[in-house]
């Protein structure tokens, strides 16, 4: 039997002799690997922090203790140890046990994470309600260095240190957030103390004031002048600004030495920082060459490194927005293309390749990102902010503040618009059509393939104002791609099959589907469909919709969003601004919930959104006419 094998509570980690937790270390990183490579996860992350999470364990007595991860995708060493080591297999599969500290899970999850720079201002008010409660527990908030980037996490920095509350705030620095990090703040993070320079200022200054023989008192004010140097070549002097003791930088992979610091700082009682240094993929050499490939990785050949290939030979929508996206930019030197620390992952790495002084990584800021593109707006530039659609709900007020209530002509290229597999709840674009369409000024359009992607690309920059379009994780159909772009009319949708009973207005990766289903009601029952590509959610296309309406008295909307407030919800307030409540409408979309964790292709089937799902309510849905 392993050692890990007798893990079942952090209890049984504090029991055993330290010699025994680097074994526990290393059978830990080997289950994540096993897990990881079957089911795919954030590797690099969770690998990282093995030995501050056994340090963790060790010192603070959990769940009475609590530990605030950060994000989260980094507590798979922390979730096997609290009692989920048998059901690990199951990590961010269907029904089984999330990617990310999940409270339902296990009383040890203090809070829920899925979203950066959030730590710090819940541990601060852990904290605050501690001492309401006049209790004695500790707080432990562990934030990376990439989520440090984000402002909230220095508004809740500002008030915590302001508090001045007992509060531990542990800095994982690996220098990486999903991509490389940038900025002042990390550069100003990268200069430790534990460089060549510093070592050896420090040993030659000692050696030169012992050689004079003036005493220990002159030592002794030598060392405070150390200390006062030593804060401008560390981090520790901008975080005692903001009223917390500074501690490290340490070696996060040193047990030994992580578990006396958190000894030490258990007995404080006001704000400390701990800076630990670690290594992102630490023990497994593909996930130490390669972070930014193993931070969020598919299923994986353990020996090799090598990626295993998903399904299709398509290129994914993603890689089609930024192949398309520099085809533009070449001939328009006005594009600027803009991420929150996410170049890869919205496809924009080509783009800063090619046009570098156009290319902006602002870190995980996506408010920052928003209004920026808005002053690039402003002087004439057209900014693309390329970012995930479950991100964006971070920067709503700069939307409609800075972007929309100006009419500026920047474009939202939300990626990963509907369900997205794995990564669950925290993660699927199921909102952005409800948050942004009721905003003025804004055009919203949804495309049917990839290649309608790379035209509706071209329409949204040279609209002259703000517009977003949203399109979905994973590969395209495989259509051919047009090599000239052009532009869609506003506000005009596509009839793609005559029908005699009803309409079925469907919406970007909804259009397929809705065909297959409305062919398959034919073939089988005799039911006979029209059905719209509708294209745009905003501005609808009025014209066509109250035609379909008044010709069939019955409509049919299908979009993965949720239905409250919607494209479905849209048609509904169309109907009634003309008068036409009387026609019968059936709206399929997501339900007023928050979807669970499964891949995309169950989700939908499980949401009623495939063909044989459309089908079946639709068939329903006209047996009760």
């Amino acid at each position: 039997m392993s050692i890990l094998e007798t893990i079942n509570s952090p209890d049984d980690l504090r029991q055993l002799p330290a010699y025994q937790l680097t074994e526990v270390a290393e059978e830990l990183r080997q289950l994540i690997i096993a897990t990881c490579s079957k089911n795919g996860g954030h590797l690099a992350p969770g690998l990282g922090v093995v030995e501050l999470t056994i340090a963790m364990h060790r010192v603070f007595q959990t769940p009475a203790d609590k530990i605030i991860w950060d994000v989260g995708h980094q507590a798979y060493a922390h979730k096997i140890l609290t009692g989920r080591r048998d059901s690990f297999s199951t990590l961010r599969t269907a029904n089984g046990i999330s990617g990310f500290p999940k409270r339902h899970e296990s009383s040890h999850d203090s809070f829920d994470a899925g979203h950066s720079s959030t730590s710090i201002s819940a541990a601060t008010g852990f904290a605050a309600a501690r001492d309401l409660a006049g209790r004695n527990n500790k707080v432990i908030a562990v934030i990376g260095d990439g989520s440090m980037t984000g402002g909230v996490a220095y508004e809740g920095i500002n008030h915590a240190g302001h508090l001045n509350k007992d509060l531990i705030v542990i800095l994982n620095d690996n220098e990486m957030s999903i991509a490389e990090n940038v900025g002042a703040i990390s550069n100003f993070l990268s200069r430790t103390a534990s460089s060549e320079f510093v070592l050896r200022f420090k040993k030659n200054t000692e050696s030169f004031l012992k050689r004079l023989d003036m005493g220990n008192s002159v030592l002794q004010v030598a060392r405070k002048l150390e200390e006062s140097f030593k804060g401008f070549l560390t981090p520790g002097m901008l975080f005692e600004a903001f009223g917390f003791d500074y501690i490290g930088p340490i070696d996060g992979h040193d047990l030994p030495n992580l578990i006396e610091t958190l000894e030490n700082v258990k007995r404080f009682d006001d704000a400390v920082l701990i800076h630990v240094l670690t290594k992102k993929g630490k023990g497994y050499q593909p996930a130490e060459d390669n972070p930014s490939l193993f931070h969020g990785v598919g299923p994986f050949d353990i020996k090799s490194g090598k990626v295993l290939k998903g399904k299709g030979g398509a290129a994914s929508y993603t890689a089609v927005f930024g192949s398309a996206l520099c085809k533009l930019a070449a001939e328009d030197e006005r594009i600027a293309a803009i991420t929150a620390a996410m170049p890869d992952g919205t496809g924009l790495s080509g783009f800063a390749k090619d046009f570098p002084e156009r290319f902006f990584d602002v870190g995980i800021a996506e408010q920052h990102a928003v209004t920026f593109a808005a002053g690039l707006a402003a002087e004439g530039y057209r900014p693309v902010f390329a970012v995930y659609s479950s991100f964006l709900q971070r920067a709503y007020d700069q939307v409609f503040h800075d972007v929309c209530l100006q009419n500026l002509p920047v474009t939202f290229a939300l990626d990963r618009g509907g369900v997205v597999g794995s990564d669950g709840p925290t993660h699927h674009g199921a909102f952005d059509i409800s948050y942004l369409r009721h905003l003025p000024n804004i055009t919203l359009m949804a495309p049917k393939d990839e290649n309608e992607l790379q035209h509706m690309l071209a329409t949204s920059i040279n609209l002259g104002g703000p517009a977003a379009v949203r399109y979905p994780r994973g590969n395209g159909y495989g259509v051919p791609l047009d090599q000239k772009l052009t532009q869609i009319q506003i506000g005009r949708s596509e009839l793609l099959r005559q029908g005699s009973q009803a309409a079925v207005l469907a919406l970007g990766t909804m259009v397929r589907p809705a065909l297959e289903a409305a062919q398959s009601l034919e073939t089988e029952v005799g039911i006979s469909l029209a059905v719209v590509n509708a294209r745009f959610v905003k501005p609808l296309d009025v014209e066509l919709i109250l035609e379909l309406a008044k010709k069939h008295g019955c409509l049919i909307t299908v979009e993965e969003n949720v239905l409250q407030g919607g494209f479905g919800t849209a048609v509904l307030e169309l109907l009634e601004e003309h008068g036409l409540s009387g026609v019968r409408v059936l709206r399929l979309g997501y339900p007023d919930s928050y979807i669970p964790q499964a891949e995309q292709d169950e989700l939908r089937a499980m949401l009623g959104l495939d063909t044989a799902g459309i089908a079946a309510s639709i068939r329903a849905f006209l047996a009760q006419s």
